[in-house]
């Protein structure tokens, strides 16, 4: 008696390489919303400020070589980077500490640290800035205070001082998250060792701790330095004409002045900046990370 057995045909399987491509794929599909949102409203307008800036009125580099002759447009420039500048130091040298205390202390008090960070963003940037608005004009509580300690006559409204002054206090939370993110995952033990071989506690520091914060430096200090650069509504509110920003010239020129070339070769310079900052800080964080891993396995 003979038995016949059939089996059914099992389908061949994939290739690996097959199989491989298909979560890419997929993956790809869900990117695919947020890529058409960016190019709709984000590259396609930059490409169009770009492209006029060098066919408004007229086909060229004219609105670039009118700037650098203007006499204002240079001078604007620079004012803002000086401003950023500022903004961005003064809000470290703010910050770093706060942050560090964020690491020290236990659970409750971090979440009121944390809390007192993220207040500002519960409050409206319009009502903030009428705040700085009402502290910093002329006989407002600012000006008082400097005339009792023998400073008369300081008002800051109108000023580039004024400008920054609120700005830092905007900003501040921007450099404070980026900071205790990096600092967080910085292993206390290594100071601990630092300690246990004789180093002092501020040579510690300064040797072990601070290298291996330096990409949350960078990623706070290019944040608020980029963000600042852009920024409108403080400076308009708080600034003046005769010590504008680029912001400020950017928006009096398309609105007023219906400029749209010059505006978009401001607004240009000010993109190219701005990839300068984030190009630097790239080239700055590699050696930094390096550092830190260096510094964590000795």
């Amino acid at each position: 008696m003979t038995t016949t057995t059939t089996t059914a045909a099992r389908p061949a399987a994939a290739p690996e390489g097959v199989a491989a491509q298909r979560p890419r794929r997929r993956a790809a599909w869900l990117i695919l919303p947020a890529a058409a949102l960016l190019m709709v409203f984000f590259f396609y307008p930059i490409a169009t400020i770009v492209w006029r800036s060098f066919t408004d009125p007229d086909v060229g580099l004219g609105n670039y070589t009118a700037m650098l002759h203007d006499g204002v447009s240079v001078k604007v420039l620079v004012r803002t980077l000086v401003t950023a500048l500022i903004v961005a130091v003064s809000t470290l040298v703010i910050a770093y500490p706060y942050a560090y205390a964020m690491t020290r202390v236990g659970p409750r008090a971090r979440g009121v640290l944390t809390v007192i960070v993220l207040l500002p963003f519960w409050t409206s940037l319009m009502a903030r800035n009428f705040a700085w608005y009402m502290l910093e004009r002329r006989g407002g509580p600012i000006e008082r205070i400097l005339g009792a300690i023998g400073f008369d006559g300081v008002v800051l409204l109108g000023t580039v001082g004024g400008v920054a002054l609120a700005m830092v206090q905007v900003m501040l939370p921007f450099m404070v998250l980026p900071l205790y993110g990096g600092m967080e995952g910085i292993d206390r033990r290594l100071l601990d060792a630092a300690g246990s071989l004789g180093a002092p506690r501020w040579r510690a520091f300064a040797r072990v701790y601070l290298p291996l914060s330096v990409p949350g430096v960078l990623s706070g200090f290019s944040l608020v330095f980029i963000m600042t650069l852009g920024f409108y509504i403080t400076p308009a509110l708080l600034g003046s004409p005769q010590q504008s920003l680029v912001s400020q010239v950017i928006g009096e020129r398309v609105s007023k002045l219906l400029d749209f070339g010059g505006g978009g070769a401001l607004g240009t310079v000010l993109l190219a900046t701005t990839l300068l900052v984030l190009f630097a800080v790239s080239r700055f964080a590699g050696p930094a990370r390096a550092l830190g891993k260096a510094v964590g396995n000795d």
